[in-house]
C-alpha cells in the first residue's frame, strides 16, 4: 500500500474545504436567483389588476410568501396617524371572528405611521411601543414592517409576523420585502389614477343621464332614485341614500335608499342640528369619516346597517342646497378619498341644477296651462253662458203665449234642461280655475283633484257641481270622511260601471253636508254588499248621517252621502 505523504493529505482536506463552501456560495446563488425571480413574479402579479382593493390583497399575499411568514396585513393611514383600512391575510374566517377588534393604529403600528421606516424585531412585545394583541388575536412572535410609499406619500405599512420554522426575518428578507414595497406604491398609484379616470368617465355619463331624464319629462323623484344609484356606482359604496328637509327644514328624511338594507335604510330621520348629513346640508360642503363612531353625531343610514367609512354629499351648492346624498361602505373597506367626494359634490350640484331646471319647466308648462284654462272658462262664462241664458229667458217669455198645453209642457223641460246645462257649465269654469296646485289643502281643491283624477280611467271628464261654503265651514274630520267617501265612490264607478256619464254634486248647506254620484252605467245592488258601499255607510253613520244607494233615472246608479254639519255648517 502506497504511503500519503503529510502534505499531499493536507492539500486534499483543503481542496475538500474549497468545494464544499463552493457549494454553500452556488446554493445561496440559486436561492438568491429563485428569490429574485419569485419577486419579479409578485412584482408582476401585484400589477396585473386595476381594482385598488384586489391589489393591495395582492401585495400581502405576495409579501407573505416571498419571506415565508404566517401572517401578512397592509395598513392603510389616514388622518391623524390613524389605521383606516387593515388587509390581512393568513387567518381564517373563524380566527377573525375571534378578534375583539382590528387595531386602531396604536402602538407599535401607530409608531411605524408617525415614523416611517424599516422596522425587523425578534420577538414584538420587546419593543417599548408594543402595547399587546386584542383579545382574541393569535400570538405572534418575529415582526418585520416595512413603509409602503406612493410618490413619496406614506400610503401604508406592510406587516409581516411569525416566519414559519420558528426563525427571525433577516437582511435578505427585508431587503426583498422593500423591493416589493416600491413596486407596490407603482401599482397603487397605476389603480389609484385608473379609478379616477372611470370615476371621471361615470360622471359625465351620469350627469349627461340625469339632465336628459329631467329635460325630457322625468318625475323628479325618479331622477332622485337615478342620482342615487350613480352616485352608488361612483363612490363603491355599499348603501345610498337621498335625503330632502321637512317643511320646517329642522329634520332630514331619507327619499330614496339604494343598496344593502334599503328597506330599513327608507324610513330613516336625521336631525339638521346633530347629524352629518345635517352639517353637510347646513354648510354646503361634503363630509366623511373613516368610522361612524369617529364623528360623535348621527350617521343616519348607520343606524340600520354597520357601517366602517361613512360620507355625506350636498345636492347643491352652499345656500341653496335641496338635500343630502348619505353614502357607506361595508367595515374594512377602503374610506372615500376627497377625489371621490369631490367628484360626487360636482355630479350632485350639476343635478341639483338640472332638478331646478326641470322644475322651472314643470312651473312654465303649469302657467301655460292655468292660462288656457282661465280663457276658456272665461269664454265659457262671458260667451256661452249668457247666450244660453238669454235663450233661456226668451223660451220662457214664450211659454205664456202658448196655448197648447203639451207643447208648453215641452217648452218648460227644454228651459229645465238649459238651467242644468247652465249649472253645469259653471261648474266645470269652477274646476277649470280652482285647478289644484302641489300643497293646496281646501277641501274644494281636494274634490277638484278626486274628479280630476279619474279622468283617465273613465275615459271622460266626470260633471262636477259644488255649493255652499265648503273651505272654512266644513270641519277638519267631515271634510276627510266627505274625500274618503268620494273616493270609494268613484272608484266603484270605475271598477263596476261602465258608465258613460257620471255627476258628482257637492253641497254644504245650513245643517248638512250632502254628497252625490250619479251614472249611466250598470246599477249597484241597493243593500250595498261590497266592502266599499259598506265603508261608506259606516262613515256616514259614525257621523250621525245616512247613506242611500238606488237607480238613477238613466238606469244607472245614484249615491247620497249625507252628514250633519251643526254648528260647523252655519
Amino acid at each position: 500500500m502506497a504511503k500519503i505523504e503529510p502534505g499531499a493529505l493536507i492539500t486534499h482536506m483543503r481542496l475538500d474545504e474549497l468545494l464544499a463552501e463552493l457549494r454553500v456560495r452556488l446554493e445561496a446563488v440559486l436561492a438568491t436567483r429563485d428569490r429574485v425571480h419569485a419577486l419579479l413574479e409578485a412584482v408582476v402579479a401585484v400589477g396585473g389588476d386595476l381594482d385598488l382593493e384586489t391589489v393591495l390583497r395582492r401585495i400581502v399575499e405576495a409579501a407573505t410568501a416571498l419571506v415565508d411568514a404566517t401572517y401578512g396585513a397592509l395598513g392603510v393611514a389616514g388622518e391623524h396617524s390613524t389605521l383606516v383600512q387593515f388587509v390581512p391575510v393568513g387567518l381564517s374566517e373563524e380566527e377573525i371572528a375571534r378578534i375583539e377588534h382590528w387595531p386602531h393604529g396604536l402602538g407599535l403600528l401607530g409608531l411605524l405611521i408617525k415614523e416611517p421606516q424599516v422596522l425587523r424585531l425578534a420577538h414584538i412585545s420587546d419593543h417599548p411601543a408594543s402595547c399587546g394583541f386584542p383579545s382574541g388575536h393569535p400570538p405572534m412572535g418575529s415582526f418585520l414592517g416595512v413603509p409602503v410609499r406612493v410618490r413619496e406619500e406614506v400610503f401604508g405599512n406592510l406587516y409581516l409576523t411569525e416566519k414559519r420554522g420558528g426563525g427571525e426575518f433577516d437582511e435578505e428578507d427585508e431587503a426583498i420585502v422593500t423591493a416589493l414595497a416600491t413596486a407596490a406604491g407603482v401599482a397603487i398609484e397605476n389603480a389609484r389614477l385608473y379609478e379616477e379616470t372611470r370615476r371621471r368617465e361615470m360622471w359625465l355619463q351620469a350627469s349627461a343621464e340625469v339632465t336628459t331624464s329631467l329635460l325630457s319629462g322625468a318625475e323628479p323623484r325618479e331622477v332622485l332614485g337615478l342620482i342615487a344609484r350613480r352616485a352608488r356606482e361612483m363612490a363603491g359604496a355599499d348603501v345610498v341614500a337621498v335625503l330632502l328637509p321637512d317643511e320646517g327644514g329642522r329634520v332630514l328624511r331619507t327619499l330614496i335608499a339604494e343598496g344593502e338594507a334599503c328597506d330599513q335604510v327608507a324610513h330613516a330621520e336625521a336631525l339638521v342640528a346633530d347629524s352629518l348629513a345635517g352639517r353637510a346640508f347646513v354648510t354646503g360642503e361634503p363630509l366623511m369619516a373613516a368610522d361612524p363612531d369617529e364623528v360623535k353625531i348621527q350617521v343616519v343610514i348607520a343606524d340600520y346597517i354597520s357601517l366602517g367609512p361613512v360620507a355625506a354629499v350636498p345636492i347643491g351648492a352652499s345656500g341653496g342646497v335641496r338635500g343630502v346624498l348619505s353614502l357607506g361602505k361595508r367595515s374594512g373597506r377602503l374610506p372615500f378619498s376627497r377625489d371621490e367626494l369631490r367628484t360626487l359634490h360636482s355630479f350632485a350640484g350639476q343635478a341639483a341644477i338640472a332638478l331646478k331646471l326641470a322644475e322651472s319647466r314643470m312651473d312654465a308648462e303649469r302657467l301655460s296651462l292655468l292660462e288656457d284654462r282661465d280663457r276658456i272658462a272665461k269664454d265659457l262664462h262671458d260667451v256661452v253662458i249668457q247666450r244660453l241664458f238669454a235663450v233661456a229667458l226668451t223660451l220662457m217669455s214664450t211659454v205664456p203665449l202658448i196655448e197648447r198645453p203639451e207643447v208648453s209642457s215641452r217648452l218648460r223641460g227644454s228651459i229645465d234642461e238649459l238651467d242644468g246645462t247652465i249649472r253645469q257649465i259653471r261648474s266645470t269654469i269652477f274646476a277649470l280655475r280652482a285647478f289644484p296646485q302641489e300643497g293646496d289643502s281646501g277641501l274644494r281643491a281636494g274634490i277638484v283633484a278626486l274628479v280630476e283624477g279619474v279622468r283617465g280611467q273613465l275615459g271622460f271628464m266626470p260633471g262636477l257641481e259644488m255649493g255652499g261654503r265648503l273651505d272654512g265651514a266644513v270641519p277638519e274630520p267631515v271634510a276627510e270622511d266627505l274625500l274618503a267617501a268620494l273616493r270609494e265612490a268613484l272608484s266603484d264607478v270605475v271598477r263596476h260601471a261602465e258608465a258613460s256619464k257620471v255627476e258628482v254634486s257637492v253641497e254644504a248647506g245650513q245643517e248638512r253636508l250632502v254628497l252625490t254620484v250619479v251614472d249611466n252605467g250598470a246599477a249597484v245592488a241597493a243593500d250595498g254588499g261590497n266592502d266599499g258601499l259598506r265603508d261608506l255607510r259606516e262613515r256616514a253613520e259614525r257621523l250621525g248621517g245616512s247613506f242611500v244607494v238606488g237607480c238613477s233615472p238613466e238606469g244607472g246608479t245614484r249615491l247620497v252621502w249625507s252628514v250633519p254639519l251643526g254648528e260647523g255648517g252655519s
